[in-house]
């Protein structure tokens, strides 16, 4: 695994970055470090936003190498964890610039409900926006993206392997639209 000095600058950063801290209903208890709230096994909480161009394709992209959960994993949505003292809309805005470099771009809320795997307890907020610009990538976070139609990200998540975080995002989103 290659990973540059870069990535591991902001990944060291990341994890001592304070994040939300919250109980089994969302409530909030207070911020700690990312990596203590992983290490502990506590829950945070989670922006998670669908990205599709005006032909209803989704952008899917590939996580650097350097990240703690699911390094290398093809992603089905932007976003992250929610920091102390912003709200998820707030967070969601923030991590679609961060990660893709799109800003200014309407968020639409869709779905709350909480998601648990190994190392990942979190309260997620799932937000669509549609975007036609071009993408700016954050070299720290993410390897490469795409947008492909629905259909094809159906498939590839049966032979690559994507976030189970995200896909349980999009596959409640695909569901409330059936």
């Amino acid at each position: 695994m290659v990973v540059t000095s870069n990535e591991a600058a902001h990944r060291a950063a990341s994890d001592a970055e304070q994040v939300a801290w919250v109980d089994g209903e969302d409530q909030l208890l207070g911020a700690l470090a990312r990596s203590e709230l992983r290490e502990r096994g506590l829950i945070g909480r989670g922006t998670y936003i669908l990205l599709f161009n005006s032909a209803g394709e989704l952008c899917v992209h590939r996580r650097t190498l350097s990240k703690a959960i699911y390094p290398g994993y093809w992603d089905v949505a932007a976003g992250g964890m929610v920091q102390a003292v912003e709200s998820y809309a707030e967070s969601a805005a923030r991590e679609l610039e961060e990660e893709l470099g799109v800003s200014g771009v309407e968020l639409t809320a869709h779905d709350h409900f909480f998601f648990e795997d190994t190392d990942n307890r979190l309260w997620c907020s799932a937000f669509s926006a549609v975007w036609d610009g071009p993408l700016r990538l954050q070299p720290e976070e993410v390897l490469e993206a795409r947008f492909i139609p629905i259909d094809e990200v159906m498939r590839e998540i049966t032979e690559k392997p994507y976030c189970p975080d995200s896909l349980a995002a999009l596959q409640r989103y695909l569901a409330r639209r059936r």
